[in-house]
């Protein structure tokens, strides 16, 4: 006997998905922007050198890819991009 589990086809839904796309592109403007004038702000601020800015600015970016990871995951919670057809 053979039993073929069917998956239930799914669907994207184009228009959450494009409405995540596009709060992600402006947040993440936003928050890379901060990351990036945060760093600068604080080098100064403390005193550190063009290489300590440098770092300083990574690590801000750093903390930036995970808040958008964050954002999006929560997203896609409140607007499925996917629903079984």
């Amino acid at each position: 006997m053979s039993s073929q589990s069917q998956q239930p086809s799914r669907q994207i839904v184009w228009p959450s998905v494009v409405t995540v796309i596009s709060a992600a592109i402006l947040i993440g403007a936003e928050v890379f922007g901060a990351a990036f004038a945060g760093g600068w702000a604080l080098a100064i601020l403390l005193g550190l050198d063009d290489t300590g800015a440098h770092i300083l600015q990574a690590v801000l970016f750093a903390v930036g890819v995970f808040i958008m990871a964050a954002f999006i995951r929560a997203a896609q919670r409140v607007e499925p991009f996917t629903r079984r057809a």
